[in-house]
């Protein structure tokens, strides 16, 4: 057995390809790169954007408006359009341009063997024979085939999702332990390998072509598609019914033709695109603040409305950085507090600092874990950037264990430099180094699997203390802790042979390692419970550790984790022993394919689904979930470029953000609908009713789109930008089959557009009965009772936050008043200068409007939160009622 590592001697494939013979293959088989997602041009975005329902029906409204020669409609509206098709547009132009940046998936370049050299080359131009030269740190650019390895650990997170890094072997009796696949990265040890596949033949690539395109409407496209069309067969029907009444009364064709036309308009709210966008830009623009790219505007209201968050394991959840936790010493047990690679932390035993003799042989366990190593800690640039390590992040881990202790392994290795060593390799499962002292000694320290070290071959140890090491080694990796083994002994000078160093050690102690959850994780599974919205771990770790991670992170609680169901493995799928997929909360072990089926089973059930990753291996269930969300920095190009939001940061919370944010604009969509439906609603009313009570032609056709520009142009754009609601992630997601005028929306409507019906109606009889310019009267009651709806509705009305509602309400009532005094607008609507009593009877209007609006909205929302859930998980949960917004 070699002291000292080295690659195997083999003589194949030493010259590698000629130039030639590379140039050929590049021509036969094409670029080593995925195909790029296809470039979706100006136009296709555009009208894609066109072909919204409420887009179609305000495009027929500008046909109707230029039919009537209403050229001033007829641009208002079209500028709406405008607005809408622009912001939707230059919005997806940006985050494909964001997500651009982020793209690092693959090495620019890689090293290879051409006419018998070492070359570095593009690893675009690397082809099926190229023989590669791999090291520490090197991304594999292709499927290749292994030829040399030296104590080689591959981290295969975005292909398998398995956190930690998987040793490989040139000569191992296990075939798939001598496959490198492409985007994988070498954490240790240097190797020579053969390319077997490139480009879209890769695994990579194989799982790159299984993301097709999605063409699913989102939860708030189908609930407007819905809306659309009742507003269509509503409001044609009773315009048609105005339209034949006021013939009968003896109006003119052409005057009945107008003011049904004008109705149209008014009741359908064409302002709803605009208020949607911005509402979606606006928050967008607060996600980017966040560090989380939007690449659809539609995924942020998607996210209010995610039911199931299913969520990938390392690098989500957890740090993605392996930490030494735990010491097990015959002496005792210490916990290591600290995060990341920084070498911070304390040794506690049971909440105490530990007795010296704990202390000394906890030292002992670290200094050996130190100097058995192979890896290094990388000091951090600036103040932003985190420790990093070099090499197996395990060994980093005991790095940084022993930092805390203060044994650094820089101090360590001038007094003990190594003087040899017996590499680890994947048969032995374990490594030793020797090392030479002052004294003239060797000291000998070994560390490895349990398994493979707690042996009485290797240990003169009695064999009570080796049961106990191994019971306490399997509690711990029950746990879902990575155990470490570590041993050491000492020699009066170097042993021949190499292997009689690996026998009559001592058993120094267990390390207990793991990648533990992010500090945020807790937390965000606590507010998606609170929020209604179920959390499903999905990985493709060991199902110990991903069961750990959950009850540390709470998607389990502590009496859930050994119940049956609730954790299964890829295989139990694979075997059709999971007849209910809805009802597993705990998934490992699982193939590309099975989280597809994941993400399919819960939406079958009508749930809406987000899912978050940043492997190859995540990318088929992203792009199947109703939301897709991906990691920015370690984050692969397939999960970006199948997800609907990046995060930039990489962190959980940027979620239940966008979550938050996805219900603001719900919210405000609906607030919205309610204003724009009662004012709509009331005014076809008033057309109707107002013949009965002898108000002949209650408006002009000019004066009820001049309240419609008003209320829905200024005023309603400005309510798309209302402040989430404090309750917000409170409140269970509503169902995904709930219309956007459900749970009592249209009811409340109804009661509204009474109310405003009522009073207006009233205050116009009253200035006909003083003789006051009755119809005036009316069209200033009916928009300032319009306005007072609008400021009845917020959640707040004396907030600071969105101060352009306020000033949009008193511009719109500066407008309507310029409507009565400014001769040429006066001209133009047919109105005539009330008197002061008769502006104050419209301003009462408003107020009494406003004070029922606000009575209206707090009997609804405290209706709501009676029936709202204590937001307790349960593995059979159905989707729930949510409260009014």
């Amino acid at each position: 057995m070699p002291i000292s590592s080295g690659l195997h001697p083999e003589p194949t494939r030493e010259e590698g390809l000629s130039r030639e013979q590379a140039a050929g293959l590049l021509t036969e088989y094409g670029p080593n790169a995925l195909a790029p997602p296809p470039a979706i041009s100006l136009w296709s975005r555009v009208f894609a954007q066109l072909r919204d329902p409420l887009i179609v029906v305000l495009l027929s409204a500008v046909a109707l408006t230029l039919a009537t020669a209403d050229y001033a409609d007829a641009v208002i509206i079209g500028a709406v359009v405008l607005f809408n098709t622009t912001v939707g547009v230059v919005q997806e132009v940006r985050a494909d341009n964001a997500v651009a940046a982020l793209s690092a998936m693959t090495a620019p370049t890689a090293r290879v063997l051409r006419d018998g050299a070492e070359q570095e080359v593009a690893s675009a131009d690397i082809v099926p024979g190229d023989v590669l030269v791999l090291g520490e740190g090197d991304i594999v650019p292709a499927d290749a085939t292994l030829l040399r390895a030296a104590a080689l650990l591959v981290d295969e997170s975005t292909l398998t999702g398995e956190s930690v890094p998987a040793d490989k072997d040139a000569h191992g009796p296990d075939p798939e332990a001598a496959q490198l696949r492409a985007g994988t990265v070498v954490v240790r040890g240097r190797a020579v390998a053969a390319v077997t596949a490139t480009g879209p033949h890769s695994a990579l690539g194989a799982i790159a072509a299984s993301l097709h395109p999605r063409q699913l409407l989102t939860p708030l496209q189908k609930r407007l598609a819905g809306l659309g069309k009742v507003l269509a067969l509503v409001t044609v029907g009773l315009c048609l019914l105005v339209l034949a009444l006021g013939l009968l009364r003896g109006q003119s064709l052409e005057l009945m033709a107008v003011t049904a036309i004008s109705l149209v308009v008014a009741a359908v709210p064409e302002s709803l695109p605009a208020v949607v966008t911005l509402g979606l830009a606006l928050g967008a623009r607060r996600m980017a603040i966040r560090n989380a790219v939007v690449r659809r505007l539609s995924a942020v209201e998607t996210l209010g409305s995610v039911t199931v968050l299913a969520t990938d394991k390392t690098g989500t959840l957890t740090e993605g950085r392996m930490l030494l936790e735990r010491v097990w010493t015959p002496h005792g047990t210490v916990a290591v507090s600290g995060s990341g690679y920084e070498p911070v932390g304390e040794f506690l035993d049971t909440g105490l600092p530990p007795a010296p003799a704990l202390t000394d042989a906890v030292r002992e366990v670290l200094v050996a874990g130190a100097l058995c190593n192979d890896a290094s800690l990388v000091p951090p640039a600036d103040a932003d950037t985190p420790w990093a390590a070099l090499g197996d992040p395990t060994e980093a881990a005991l790095l940084t264990g022993a930092a805390k202790a203060g044994c650094a392994r820089e101090g360590l290795v001038l007094t003990r430099p190594r003087v040899g060593e017996i590499p680890f390799d994947s048969l032995r499962k374990r490594m030793t180094t020797l090392h030479s002292t002052p004294r003239g000694m060797i000291e000998i320290y070994l560390k490895g699997a349990p398994e493979a070290v707690l042996d009485a071959s290797l240990l003169d140890e009695e064999p009570g203390l080796l049961e106990l090491a191994r019971t306490e080694a399997a509690a711990l990796s029950a746990q879902g802790y990575r155990v470490l083994a570590v041993a050491a002994g000492s020699r009066t000078g170097l042993p021949e042979p190499a292997g009689t160093s690996e026998s009559g050690l001592k058993l120094l102690g267990l390390a207990a390692i793991s990648d533990p959850p992010k500090e945020a994780a807790e937390a965000t599974v606590r507010a998606c419970r609170r929020a209604g919205i179920t959390s499903v771990l999905i990985t493709g770790d060991h199902p110990a550790t991903a069961r750990s991670i959950a009850v540390r992170v709470g998607i389990l609680r502590d009496d859930e984790a050994e119940r049956p169901g609730l954790v299964v493995t890829g295989q139990e799928l694979a075997a059709g022993q999971v007849p209910d997929l809805t009802r597993v909360r705990v998934f490992a072990r699982t193939t590309p394919q099975q989280k597809l089926d994941i993400v399919q089973a819960w939406q079958a059930r009508g749930e809406v689904t987000a899912m978050t990753g940043d492997g190859v291996n995540d990318g088929p269930a992203l792009r199947q979930a109703d939301i897709g969300v991906a990691m920015g920095r370690r984050g692969t190009e397939v999960a970006r470029q199948a997800a609907d939001l990046v995060l930039a940061d990489d962190e959980l919370t940027s979620v239940v953000a966008a979550v938050e944010e996805g219900r603001r604009v719900y919210a405000n969509i609906r607030r919205f609908l309610l204003y724009a439906l009662a004012g709509g609603a009331a005014e076809i009313m008033i057309m109707l009713l107002g013949p009965l009570f002898g108000l002949a032609l209650p408006l002009r056709a000019g004066q009820i789109l001049w309240i419609n520009l008003l209320t829905h142009g200024l005023t309603g754009v400005a309510m798309g930008a209302e402040p989430a609601s404090p309750d917000a992630m409170r409140r269970p997601p509503r169902r995904p089959n709930q219309h956007v005028l459900g749970d009592g929306l249209w009811q409340r409507v109804l009661r509204l557009s009474v109310l405003v019906t009522a009073v207006c109606i009233g205050v116009a009889l009253w200035a006909r009965h003083t003789g006051g310019p009755w119809q005036t009267v009316l069209f200033l009651s009916l928009l300032a009772a319009q306005l007072g709806v609008a400021l009845g509705l917020r959640e707040r009305v004396l907030t600071r936050r969105n101060l352009s509602l306020p000033v949009a309400v008193l511009t719109a009532a500066a407008l309507g008043a310029a409507a009565a005094y400014v001769p040429f607008l006066a001209n133009l609507l047919d109105t005539r200068a009330p008197s002061w009593p008769d502006i104050g009877i419209a301003a009462a209007a408003g107020l009494v409007v406003f004070l029922a609006a606000r009575t209206e909205s707090r009997l609804a929302k405290s209706t709501g939160d009676s029936s709202k859930p204590t937001g307790t998980s349960r593995p059979d949960r159905t989707p729930v009622r949510s409260a009014a917004p």
